[in-house]
């Protein structure tokens, strides 16, 4: 959710790209759409800025689920075509506050080209 509305508008491709992940992922079994996603938008409004939402991502205890974390969001960053500076800025402090190597990050961002590439 926070990648999807960094820049300040939540793309078509990246609201179907949230919920393919809310239908699909074994954290969210069982969980409907519309409730995460309002649980997401309460949670965000706690903070002043994207930046500063970032930081709470620190307390994520589990290196698989911090990864994870990190791929999702540059997977719905670059579902909407093209990955705007706001949204590469939100990368790069996801990746520094969830401790993500830089060849994993690269790796990542690379399948994800492929994956999207037309």
């Amino acid at each position: 959710m926070l990648m999807a509305s960094i820049d300040g508008v939540m793309e078509p491709s990246e609201i179907e790209t949230l919920e393919g992940f809310i239908n699909t992922l074994p954290e969210f079994k069982d969980a409907d759409f519309d409730v995460q996603m309002a649980a997401a938008r309460k949670l965000r409004a706690k903070f002043n800025s994207g930046q500063e939402a970032v930081k709470a991502l620190g307390e994520i205890s589990s290196e698989a689920v911090r990864k994870k974390a990190f791929i999702l969001a540059a997977d719905i960053a670059m579902s909407s075509g093209d990955v705007d500076d706001a949204e590469e800025e939100l990368l790069e402090a996801m990746q520094r506050v969830l401790g993500i190597d830089d060849s994993l990050a690269q790796k990542a961002v690379e399948i994800l080209a492929l994956k999207y590439a037309k």
